[in-house]
């Protein structure tokens, strides 16, 4: 099922500011920042990022397969959706 659901909002957010940070070790790098300020950064946007993916991906089993499943007796395509998405996480 695809749509909008409360958490995108949220994951929107911290993508936008991953994004904001990435541009800053992009500059950090050209500037000539010492190596550990950088690794330190992008680990930072590294952990954004896979906080993101996680809402993101929980929110769709939650919602959208949680869903599909209270609408008809589907549950081996559910769980082959299940098993698809979980190999992001």
């Amino acid at each position: 099922m695809a749509g909008t659901h409360t958490s995108h909002a949220d994951v929107v957010k911290r993508l936008n500011r991953a994004d904001g940070h990435l541009r800053k070790i992009v500059a950090m790098i050209e500037e000539g920042r010492p190596c550990v300020d950088v690794a330190q950064q992008l680990a930072a946007v590294e952990a954004a990022v896979r906080k993101a993916k996680q809402v993101y991906i929980r929110d769709h089993i939650d919602h959208c397969m949680d869903g599909q499943m209270k609408a008809g007796p589907k549950p081996a395509a559910v769980l082959a959706e299940f098993k698809d998405i979980t190999k992001y996480l």
